[in-house]
């Protein structure tokens, strides 16, 4: 009868990269005791007689806690052993092959990191797939191999679920770079557009090169056990941040209340922005109510993480990347809301490289974005960048981009326009305000970053109000940032509609100053009187 396995942490040994006089048995029982779930044995230079004695005492370690034990590539010492089953790699044993002398009593697991390597472990009778490498590891040989981050982790996880039952079902582990500080990122970031999700993480060195390897366990075990609690009852339309979801009636109210969140906390609004907008951005952050402070220091960004409301990230003129990543990896250890605003990320090689890095460093709370933007990270061709603005016939359909890229990405989506249209994967508003006096002067969109960033933490803080810090990883944020992005955007374009009407008001210049004046006069009756939003 073949054996049965949670992969909620999955151990591969490495016995050279245990720290200097720890004893190989003596961290692997720690582990266990920690919370490790299934172990593989991993031995590349070592003689048959050798590996086979290291498998048969690992098996009697993990047979005093029930947990499973795989071999790594090596058949003939499975057959010595009899344990669990196999794990093989692309550059092993075929998988095909592999089944037929395990037979069919035994698991059989196998590495894949491409769709085609996917689809064929379905088809070899696979019980679980390795998807890596995630990130970097120092464990193994990986330069050669695409680094998939998250996302590239749940498009595989898409390509499983579209292989019929068998691939639907299929157990799922992420290798390569894991350790607890990014294993939340990787766990909300990878879940598919499908809703299929990770079934655990494979540790090498963040268990095995620690001197408190039960600990290591420990904290890992608990961030998977509190990620398969927040997912029971998710499926494929559920949002990326649950929240209720009401009429367009009820989510105007939920952001209007907001504005006096945001003045009555004075949320700190740290922004990685772009030389053209830091003062109007400043400017703006205080005149609706926050408080703003540019960092850029790498060692700056880690030290202001724990203290602020959110984080923006806008690129539109890129030089300080290294703050960038550093700030975006301690917003999400620090479960703080990180806006993403990738300006003019198609108009270069260069911009959308960085894109990637970032996005594979770090998990957006909200991406922000005009239509090329969009389109770009949406790896769609209907609109095109022309230096930072939108050229081209437009989207179809607007509301399905923002809600599949949404879903992609694992985050709220905001793409801005003529009309606004924002999503959380599940859900999909058009807000029609504004004036086209916001087109003609520089920083608008910027701006609009800046504020959804604002009541993306006014919208944290009144989560913590009314239900407490909380504890553990998940919800990878709290509070409702569907309701927070909405309110960010109508905060500048309600605020637009009362400058443009102003008669002092006669062209971009006055527009620009009576824009950042009603930003400041504007309050929860305004955006209640003004706001057009529909849900679609």
């Amino acid at each position: 009868m073949k054996p049965t396995a949670d992969y909620s942490v999955y151990l591969v040994t490495g016995r050279e990269i245990l720290p200097e006089g720890k004893d190989y048995y003596e961290s692997l029982e720690e582990s266990l005791q920690g919370g490790v779930t299934v172990v593989q044995v991993r031995e590349k230079n070592i003689d048959t007689g050798e590996f086979i004695e290291i498998a048969r005492k690992s098996k009697e370690v993990c047979d005093k806690y029930n947990v499973p034990l795989f071999i790594n590539d090596r058949v003939d010492v499975f057959l010595a052993v009899r344990c669990a089953g196999v794990h093989v790699g692309q550059s092993d044993m075929p998988a095909s092959e592999v089944r037929a002398l395990i037979g069919d009593d035994a698991l059989l697991g196998v590495s894949v990191s491409s769709k085609e390597e996917a689809i064929q472990a379905v088809k070899d009778g696979a019980d679980y797939v390795g998807i890596g490498a995630v990130w970097p590891t120092a464990s193994k040989d990986v330069t050669k191999r695409t680094k998939l981050a998250p996302s590239g982790t749940g498009a595989l996880l898409d390509v499983l679920a579209s292989q019929g039952d068998k691939g639907a079902a299929m157990q799922t582990v992420a290798i390569g770079g894991i350790h607890a500080h990014n294993t939340p990122f990787l766990l909300h970031g990878s879940v598919g557009a499908s809703g299929k999700a990770l079934d655990g993480v494979a540790i090498i060195s963040a268990i095995v090169a620690s001197r408190a390897p039960k600990e290591k366990a420990a904290e890992l075990r608990g961030i998977v056990d509190a990620f398969k609690a927040s997912r029971k009852n998710a499926g494929p339309d559920t949002a990326v941040f649950p929240a209720p979801r009401h009429s367009a009636k009820e989510l105007i109210q939920n952001a209007a209340e907001l504005f006096a969140v945001v003045r009555d906390t004075t949320p700190l609004v740290h922004q990685i922005t772009n030389a053209v907008v830091i003062n109007d951005s400043a400017n703006a952050t205080l005149a609706i109510g926050a408080s703003p402070i540019m960092a850029t220091n790498p060692r700056d960004c880690a030290d202001l993480s724990p203290v602020i409301g959110a984080l923006l990230i806008n690129f539109g003129t890129i030089t300080d990347k290294d703050g960038m990543v550093v700030g975006g990896q301690h917003a999400n250890m620090n479960g703080k809301p990180l806006v993403f605003d990738p300006v003019a990320v198609g108009a270069t090689g260069f911009r959308r490289e960085t894109s990637r890095e970032l996005l594979a460093a770090w998990q957006p709370t909200v991406i922000k974005g005009n239509a090329a933007e969009i389109a770009t990270l949406a790896e769609r061709s209907d609109v095109i960048t022309r230096g930072v603005d939108s050229v081209g016939a437009g989207f179809k359909n607007p509301g399905e981009v923002v809600r599949g890229l949404a879903r992609r990405r694992r985050a709220v989506v905001v793409m801005t326009g003529v009309q606004d249209y924002i999503s959380d994967g599940a859900t999909v508003v058009k807000v029609s305000n504004g004036h086209e006096l916001l087109g003609v002067i520089t920083g608008s969109g910027c701006m609009t970053g800046t504020l959804v960033a604002t009541f993306c933490a006014a919208a944290r803080l009144a989560h913590i109000k009314a239900h407490g810090e909380g504890k553990g990883p998940f919800p990878f944020v709290r509070g409702d940032m569907f309701v927070g992005a909405i309110a960010g955007v109508l905060s500048i374009n309600v605020a637009a509609e009362r400058a443009a009407a102003r008669e002092d008001v006669r062209g971009p210049g006055t527009f620009r100053a009576a824009l950042m004046d009603e930003l400041y006069a504007v309050r929860p009756e305004d955006v209640l009187k003004r706001a057009n939003v529909e849900v679609i």
